[in-house]
């Protein structure tokens, strides 16, 4: 099988901190009613930005991970860092809210439209800000937007994308009735296409494939956001953005943000040493590294990393609190220093490799998707971060997002146990289901180092255990995750988190789509890691994605969920966590969940 490679973005977002699992756990009688999203919850927890109670000047230090490459978020090398910093330089049309619903953002879209549902072809009509310029003084126009659709468009190789999806639905791009109305029309429906240029990078940065490929060496880049960058320095792992002079929107409170690279494990005492005013912490919790014993301790009775059913294992002597939980509480307790939580916009799930021994069987498959305690998972998994322990019961979309539905009853309306006595996995004299003299025991692959991820391997080992099922869990280091274990498809199953948005069905029809046959006949499985699909599946996430109504389109996103749990390709579990610290004084900053920083308005209040 062959597998594509995933952008750098794609792979921390993947093994980002903060695996877990989460939904209700196995229902042994009916069924409750679905679950829908509550329109009132967030997911960000942010300090709020009264501008009038912000104090204009000032600087402001804030942690990256490191010194990104590029702020071209579309080439592969780009990250999270990239595009934190792209936020705060360039335009985006639309921007999340709270809840992952696009909006248009003023400061660059005085107005869109679409055409209504069946008329075709679909034209959008942009009306861009007349004040909005490049950093050169150039208006935001057409050959923007132009030369961005034809980098992103797939049709010319020589630009090496990480990510496209939508621009191949373009047909063009002209200017409308003046320089600052453009009109889009498409050549198939495309119902997400309030997801498209953003960011939107200056047709002198897209134009040519070496332009647009080029590494970020220094500060020569034209934007358009409130900040511009004055210095970049990576072997002194920092980024330097000042007040953008040309800035037409509302006057950056902050006359400086310095991005500093500073390693997850050295942000605690960063933070605590007045270095840092902003840092993200899930990392910095979730592997914290234990402290090295004083002394050498009476070693701990050697406890199977398999767990069976019937068969606890002996309670071990009271042992001091992980790592984890010890770096939380130094987080919660450094003066002048808040821990904002939130849900990320991220999904952890468990994913049933559907080729391997017994996961063949779609019967079993079924049975695990409602064997798994997601509850249990979940609470585990996040209540000792201090964030309630809410399982999700979808594949495709966060819990506070519009059209989310638990449908994870569409995975079995059987017990469990009566599935797989039905698959001829039997209980005989032991704890662990048999077929053919052979015991239902399954791998589970995990990221090294996550205490979250360890939390919801034992939990889950414990709750399918409960159904004669054993888990023998094995860790893999990040950075040979994806390539080494996930591409190679050796494990049955495996942990792990997908970013989630607010269109489905562009950015993640990749995730469930049936492997097709390469050249050499082999599936090609593509960001498919269960390897299981169906034409039908195939078929809701192209409808969805040309469905320019907003209710049928959740209908048919909620189908397709339906089918993907039916079809028993992975268990959702939870949204992974989100720690971030702030010192005290900053405001405007936290974290956001589906959102990212209105620049402009972060800053020390008065």
């Amino acid at each position: 099988m062959r597998v594509r490679q995933l952008t750098a973005a794609a792979v921390a977002l993947l093994l980002a901190a903060g695996l877990g699992g989460c939904s209700d756990g196995p229902a042994r009688g009916p069924s409750a009613a679905p679950a829908q999203a509550d329109p009132t919850a967030a997911t960000g927890d942010v300090r709020p930005a009264d501008r009038d109670a912000v104090r204009d000047g000032g600087t402001l230090r804030w942690a990256l991970d490191g010194v990104p490459t590029t702020l071209n978020v579309y080439q592969r090398a780009a990250g999270a860092d990239a595009a934190l910093l792209a936020h705060a330089l360039y335009p985006s049309l639309f921007r999340p809210d709270e809840h992952g619903r696009l909006v248009p953002d003023p400061d660059y879209l005085a107005g869109a439209e679409s055409t209504p549902p069946g008329q075709q072809p679909q034209v959008v009509t942009y009306r861009l800000n007349p004040h909005a310029v490049w950093s050169d003084g150039t208006p935001l126009s057409a050959a923007d937007l132009t030369a961005q659709r034809a980098a992103l468009s797939g049709l010319d190789p020589a630009y090496r994308v990480g990510r496209a999806a939508g621009y191949d639905a373009i047909d063009s791009v002209t200017q409308g009735s003046d320089p600052h109305e453009v009109k889009v029309t498409f050549r198939r429906p495309y119902a997400e296409w309030r997801a498209l240029f953003g960011p939107l990078y200056p047709a002198a940065e897209t134009a040519e494939p070496t332009v647009f490929d080029r590494a970020l060496t220094g500060t020569g880049h034209l934007s358009a956001g409130p900040y511009a960058l004055t210095r970049y320095d990576a072997d002194d792992g920092k980024v330097t953005l000042e007040r953008n002079p040309l800035w037409w929107g509302d006057r950056p409170r902050t006359d400086r943000i310095d991005f500093l690279a500073t390693a997850p494990e050295r942000r605690l005492d960063a933070l605590d040493q007045d270095r840092l005013d902003v840092a993200p912490l899930t990392a910095a919790v979730d592997r914290a590294a234990p402290a090295r014993p004083t002394a050498t301790p009476t070693a701990p009775p050697t406890v199977s990393a398999t767990a069976t059913a019937g068969a606890p294992a002996a309670a071990p002597p009271a042992a001091p609190p992980e790592a984890a939980v010890l770096a939380l509480r130094r987080a919660e307790s450094l003066p002048g220093v808040t821990v904002h939580r939130a849900s990320a916009a991220s999904l952890t799930q468990l994913t049933l490799n559907t080729t391997r021994g017994p996961l063949t069987d779609p019967t079993v498959r079924r049975a695990i998707g409602r064997a798994v305690d997601r509850r249990r998972i979940a609470e585990a998994a996040l209540g000792p971060l201090g964030l309630p322990g809410a399982p999700l019961g979808s594949h495709l979309l966060a819990a506070d997002q519009e059209g989310y539905r638990d449908d994870s009853a569409a995975a079995a309306p059987a017990d469990p146990a009566l599935l797989l006595d039905e698959a001829g996995w039997k209980l005989a004299s032991g704890p662990i289901r048999v077929k053919d003299g052979r015991e239902l025991t399954l791998g589970l692959l995990v990221p090294a180092g996550s205490a979250t991820a360890g939390r919801t391997a034992d939990a889950l080992a414990a709750g399918l255990a409960e159904y004669g099922i054993a888990v023998q869990t094995r860790t893999a280091p990040a950075e040979s995750f994806v390539e080494e274990q996930l591409t190679a498809g050796e494990y049955d199953l495996a942990l792990f988190s997908w970013p989630v948005g607010p269109s489905p069905a562009a950015e993640q029809r990749a995730v469930y789509a049936k492997p097709r046959p390469d050249a050499d006949g082999a599936p090609e499985v593509g960001r498919n890691y269960g390897r299981g699909g169906t034409e039908e599946i195939d078929r809701l996430f192209d409808r969805a994605a040309a469905e320019l109504d907003p209710a049928a389109r959740l209908d048919l996103l909620t189908e397709a969920d339906v089918r993907i749990w039916q079809l028993g390709h992975s268990v959702p579990l939870y949204q992974r966590p989100e720690l971030v610290g702030v010192r005290s004084g900053v405001v405007g900053v936290g974290a956001f969940g589906f959102g990212w920083p209105r620049f402009q308005d972060v800053g020390w209040k008065r």
